[in-house]
C-alpha cells in the first residue's frame, strides 16, 4: 500500500504539465526533414540527454530483477550493451549519418532491394511497438492516483503523444531532455538518503544474500550468453539509427554515442544500487515488481517521495514517446510513403501523423489484452531481432552484403524459426532443448541463411570471371 501527501501529488502532476508544456514549445514543421528529425541539425548535448534518457523506460523491471538476482542485473541488462554501444559508435555512427536516410527500411532498401524493405518494416514496426512502456505508465499512474485502469490509459497516452503531433521529433528531444534531468535528480536523492541513514558497501553486504553481489548471481553461463547475445539488439535499434540521422555531423554520432555509455553507467550504478537496497530492507517483498515503489514509501518523506516518482515516471516517458513517435514514422515513411504514388517527401509527416494514431490503436488492444510487461519484451526481442542483425551489418560494411532475395529470406527465416520454436518450447519442457532461447535459434538460421547467401555471391561473382577470361 502507498500513501502520497498533498505535496507528492503536486510535484507529480506539475512534472506531468512540464512535460506536456514542453512538448508544445516546438513550432509546426516545415517538411519531413524537420518534422521527422528536426531538421538533421540536432547537436551533441541534446544528441547525449536523449540517447540516454529513452533507454531506460522498463524502469520497474529493473528493479525487479536487480531484486530477484542483484549484480546480475547489472551484468546482463547493462554491460554487454555498453560493449555493443561502442561498437556501433565506432563502426557504424558515422556510416549510418552518412547515409542521410530517414529509417532502418530506407536503408534495407538501398541495399537489399523493396522485398527486403517491407519485411524491415513489418519487424522494425513491431520492435518499436510501444506497448509495454504504456502499460507500465499506466500501472504507475492508476498506483499513485487510484483511478481505474482505463482512465490511467488515458491519461498515459494523451502525456505521451499529444505533442508528438505539432513538434514531431523536436518535441520528442525536447521532452527527453528535461526528462534526463529529472530521472538523475530523483535516484540521487534515493541514493543520498539511502547511504546517509544505512551506510554503504558494509551494510549491504551484511544484508543481501551472497550471491547477490556477485556478477552472475549464481545463473549459469548460458543463461548469462543469452543475454549478451540478445543485447546485439543494439545494432538495430532504430532509435539509435533515429538519432544518428538527426545527428549534426557523423562526429556528433559518434562521439554522442560514446558519451552515452558513460551516462548509462552512471544510471545504471544509481538503479542497481537502489534495487540491492531494496532487497536488504525489504526481504520478503510479495511482489519484486514494485521494489523502487516500495522502497519509496519505506524511506522518502512527503515531498521527495514525488520526486522519486517523477524519476520513475520520467524514465518510463521518455522511451514511450520516443517509441511512439518511431513507430509513427514506420508506419508513415516505411508502409505508407513507400507504396503510394508520389515523391512529395513532405507528405510523409502528415503520414507519420496518420502512424503515431495506428501505433496507439494497436498498443490499446496490446494493453487491454497482454498485461505483462515481460511476456511482451520476451515475445518481441526472441522473435524479430534475429533476421535483422546480419543485413544491417552487410548494408554498411559490403564484405558481408548479400542479394536481395537472400536478404528477404533471411528476414523471414529467422522471424519464423524463432516463432516456431517458440511455440513449439513447451513441447520439448524436460529436455535440452528447453533451456534454448527462440532467439538462438532464429539467429542460427539468419546465420545460415547470410552465410549461403554470401557463398552464392562469390559463385556468381567466380563466373563472371570465368566468362571474361
Amino acid at each position: 500500500m502507498v500513501t502520497f501527501s498533498t505535496l507528492d501529488y503536486l510535484i507529480i502532476t506539475g512534472f506531468f504539465l512540464l512535460v506536456l508544456l514542453i512538448g508544445f514549445i516546438p513550432k509546426g514543421e516545415k517538411g519531413a526533414e524537420d518534422y521527422l528529425l528536426s531538421g538533421r541539425n540536432v547537436g551533441l548535448a541534446l544528441f547525449v540527454l536523449t540517447n540516454v534518457a529513452t533507454w531506460y523506460g522498463g524502469v520497474l523491471g529493473v528493479g525487479e530483477f536487480t531484486y530477484r538476482y542483484g549484480l546480475l542485473s547489472w551484468f546482463t541488462q547493462g554491460f554487454p550493451y555498453y560493449i555493443f554501444a561502442i561498437l556501433f559508435g565506432i563502426f557504424f555512427a558515422k556510416k549510418i549519418r552518412g547515409a542521410s536516410l530517414f529509417t532502418i527500411p530506407d536503408k534495407i532498401e538501398e541495399v537489399y532491394g523493396k522485398q527486403a524493405a517491407l519485411l524491415a518494416s513489418i519487424v522494425v514496426f513491431v520492435l518499436v511497438l510501444p506497448a509495454p512502456y504504456l502499460l507500465m505508465l499506466t500501472i504507475l499512474i492508476s498506483l499513485i492516483f487510484k483511478f481505474n485502469f482505463y482512465v490511467s490509459l488515458g491519461i498515459a497516452l494523451l502525456i505521451s503523444i499529444a505533442y508528438l503531433f505539432k513538434g514531431g521529433y523536436k518535441a520528442d528531444l525536447f521532452t527527453d531532455a528535461f526528462e534526463f534531468f529529472v530521472m538523475f535528480i530523483g535516484f540521487l536523492i534515493m541514493i543520498f538518503i539511502l547511504a546517509g541513514n544505512f551506510g554503504g558497501t558494509n551494510f549491504l553486504k551484511s544484508n543481501l544474500p551472497p550471491e547477490h553481489l556477485t556478477l552472475t548471481g549464481g545463473a549459469s553461463p548460458a543463461y548469462v550468453l543469452v543475454w549478451f547475445l540478445i543485447a546485439l539488439w543494439t545494432f538495430t535499434d532504430p532509435g539509435f539509427h533515429q538519432r544518428c540521422y538527426a545527428a549534426k555531423t557523423g562526429k556528433v554520432a559518434k562521439y554522442g554515442i560514446l558519451i552515452s555509455v558513460f551516462f548509462w553507467l552512471l544510471f545504471d550504478l544509481l538503479t542497481t544500487a537502489t534495487g540491492l537496497y531494496s532487497r536488504a530492507l525489504l526481504p520478503q517483498l510479495p511482489n519484486p515488481t514494485y521494489a523502487f515503489p516500495m522502497l519509496a514509501e519505506k524511506v522518502l518523506s512527503p515531498g521527495l517521495k514525488g520526486v522519486f516518482y517523477a524519476a520513475m515516471f520520467a524514465t518510463v516517458l521518455s522511451t514511450l514517446n520516443s517509441y511512439f513517435f518511431l513507430s509513427g514514422t514506420t508506419f508513415g515513411n516505411d508502409f505508407v510513403f513507400r507504396f503510394v504514388k508520389t515523391k512529395d517527401t513532405n507528405k510523409i509527416s502528415k503520414y507519420t501523423k496518420l502512424g503515431l494514431i495506428i501505433s496507439a490503436v494497436i498498443s490499446i488492444v496490446f494493453v487491454v489484452y497482454v498485461r505483462s510487461i515481460i511476456n511482451m519484451w520476451y515475445l518481441v526481442g526472441s522473435i524479430f531481432i534475429p533476421g535483422m542483425i546480419l543485413l544491417i551489418i552487410g548494408a554498411y560494411y559490403p564484405k558481408f552484403k548479400i542479394n536481395g532475395k537472400y536478404a528477404a529470406l533471411e528476414i523471414a527465416v529467422g522471424v519464423l524459426t524463432a516463432f516456431v520454436f517458440f511455440l513449439l518450447r513447451p513441447v520439448f519442457e524436460g529436455t535440452a532443448l528447453s533451456v534454448i532461447e527462440p532467439m538462438i535459434v532464429g539467429l542460427i538460421a539468419a546465420v545460415a541463411v547470410h552465410t549461403a547467401g554470401l557463398l552464392h555471391l562469390k559463385r556468381e561473382r567466380q563466373i563472371t570471371v570465368n566468362s571474361k577470361q
